[in-house]
C-alpha cells in the first residue's frame, strides 16, 4: 500500500482526490464572518466538537500530501533531496511515531538575520515540517468556518492585497467618499482609524489558553498531546542560544531571578510563545486571536474591521466611538488572552492622513511602499553588486518584491531597482 502511495506523488492529483477539503473555506457556515465562533462556545450547547481525529494525522495518505506540501518550492534543497532518497522509510517512520506516540519534534535551529532589521529565525527540522502540514491537514476545515471573512492573514483567496482592498472599501464607505457638505470643501475626507498592533505577539502566545480554545472544538487527547508537543519545542544552534542566553541574563538581573532558574523556566518548562516560521504558528495564532475577532464583531459590534496577523484596523466615523473601543479592546487582551496592544504602535489616525497597514502607506487616493520595505529590497541589491547574493537569489526576490510593489505608486522606485540589478 506504502508504495503504490509514494507513487502516486509523481502524479498531478492527491492520492486521496482532495478528501481532505485542505485550505477550504465554507462560505455557506462561515457567513461571511457572523456565525458564532469560539468566543461564544459557551453559550452554544449544540456546539459541534471533534474527536479520533489523531489516526487521520498518521494516516499514510495524509502524510504523503503533507510532504508534498512541506518540499513544494524546495525540491532542490539538500535535506528534501535527503529526504526523498528514502523516502518509503522516512514515511513510514513517520507513520509509526505518530501512531505508537513517540513522535519528538527535533529542536529548531535557530539563526540571526540582518536583512537588515536584526531578527532571530527558528524553523523546524523538515520531518517535522511535514508533521505540521499533517495537523493542519486536519484540523484548519474544522476551524476555518469559524473565522471571521476579514482575518485575513494565512488563509485560502486571502492575503494582505485582499486586506488592502476590504481597507479601501471601508474607507470609502465611513468617508461616504471624501464628499461632504457645509463649509468644508466638498472633497474634504472625514473619519477616523483605529491603527493597532499586539505587542510581541508571537512571543507573548499564552500556551494554557491556546489549547483551552484549541480544546473547544477538539478533544481528542492525543491531538492535544501532540500539539503541546510542537508548542513547546525550543531551538538550538546558529547563535540563537547566544541570544537567548543575553535574553535571560538580562532578565536575571532586571527580575531578581537567578540565571539558571530562568533557563529551567525557559526550557524545561516553556508556557508561552510560538516560533514565527512554523506553519503550525500561523495557523495558532489565528486560533488565538479570533477570540479577538469576535469581541471585537460581536460585543463591540464593530462593523469596519480588518486583521492581518496581529495588526489590525477599525474605520468609524466618530474618534470618541475609537478612543472608547481601543481601551475595552486593551482590556479584553490583558484579561482574557495575557496580551496587550503595542503604546506606540496602536493610535487612533484621520482618515485625511496616511495609514500604514499591510506594507503600504495607504493615503486616500494613492498608496506608497513602507520605506523599510524599499530600504530591505536596495540592501538585497547592493549584497548582490558586492557579490555576497547570488544572480539567482536576487532575481527571485525582485521578482516577488515587484508583484507585490507594483500595487502602490512606485513606478520609479521599480524602475531604480531594475537599474542597479542590471547596471543600466
Amino acid at each position: 500500500m506504502l508504495h503504490s502511495l509514494v507513487a502516486e506523488l509523481n502524479s498531478n492529483r492527491n492520492s486521496d482526490g482532495d478528501q481532505l477539503n485542505v485550505n477550504g473555506n465554507n462560505w455557506n457556515d462561515n457567513n461571511h464572518g457572523y456565525a458564532f465562533g469560539m468566543a461564544l462556545a459557551s453559550k452554544i450547547p449544540f456546539m459541534k466538537t471533534y474527536k479520533d481525529l489523531y489516526p487521520k494525522i498518521y494516516d499514510l495518505k495524509n502524510l504523503i500530501l503533507a510532504f508534498k506540501k512541506a518540499r513544494k518550492g524546495k525540491t532542490k534543497k539538500l535535506y528534501v533531496i535527503e529526504f526523498e532518497n528514502n523516502l518509503r522509510k522516512n514515511l513510514f517512520d513517520l507513520h509509526k511515531e505518530l501512531k505508537n506516540q513517540t513522535y519528538q519534534p527535533r529542536p529548531l535551529e535557530t539563526f540571526i538575520l540582518r536583512d537588515p532589521k536584526t531578527r532571530k529565525i527558528s524553523k523546524s527540522d523538515f520531518r517535522d515540517r511535514i508533521i505540521h502540514h499533517a495537523i493542519i491537514n486536519i484540523l484548519e476545515p474544522i476551524f476555518e468556518p469559524l473565522f471571521i471573512y476579514d482575518s485575513c492573514a494565512n488563509r485560502k483567496n486571502k492575503g494582505n492585497l485582499f486586506a488592502l482592498k476590504k481597507f479601501y472599501q471601508f474607507l470609502r464607505k465611513i468617508s461616504e467618499n471624501g464628499k461632504t457638505k457645509g463649509i468644508f470643501n466638498k472633497n474634504q475626507v472625514k473619519g477616523y482609524c483605529l491603527k493597532a498592533d499586539i505587542k510581541h505577539y508571537f512571543q507573548s502566545v499564552n500556551h494554557e489558553i491556546l489549547v483551552k480554545i484549541i480544546e473547544q472544538k477538539i478533544t481528542d487527547e492525543n491531538v492535544i498531546c501532540l500539539i503541546k508537543k510542537i508548542l513547546e519545542n525550543r531551538e538550538i544552534g546558529g547563535g540563537g542560544e547566544q541570544l537567548c542566553e543575553m535574553n535571560l541574563r538580562d532578565k536575571s538581573t532586571k527580575q531578581g531571578y537567578g540565571l539558571k532558574q530562568l533557563k529551567i523556566n525557559h526550557f524545561i518548562n516553556p508556557i508561552k510563545g510560538m516560533p514565527l516560521g512554523n506553519l503550525t504558528s500561523q495557523f495558532f495564532a489565528n486560533v488565538y486571536l479570533n477570540e479577538l475577532d469576535y469581541f471585537i464583531k460581536h460585543k463591540l459590534k464593530a462593523k469596519y474591521y480588518i486583521r492581518y496577523v496581529d495588526d489590525f484596523v477599525i474605520l468609524h466615523k466618530s474618534k470618541s466611538q475609537l478612543e472608547r473601543w481601543k481601551e475595552e479592546i486593551n482590556s479584553f487582551l490583558k484579561d482574557n488572552l495575557k496580551l496587550e496592544l503595542h503604546p506606540d504602535k496602536s493610535r487612533i489616525i484621520s482618515l485625511s492622513k496616511p495609514i500604514d497597514f499591510v506594507g503600504f502607506r495607504n493615503f486616500y487616493h494613492n498608496k506608497l511602499l513602507r520605506k523599510r520595505n524599499i530600504r530591505r529590497m536596495f540592501f538585497k541589491i547592493e549584497k548582490y553588486k558586492n557579490g555576497d547574493m547570488p544572480e539567482e537569489k536576487i532575481l527571485k526576490s525582485f521578482q516577488g518584491w515587484n508583484a507585490y510593489a507594483k500595487w502602490a505608486n512606485s513606478y520609479k522606485i521599480r524602475k531604480n531597482a531594475v537599474q542597479k540589478i542590471y547596471k543600466l
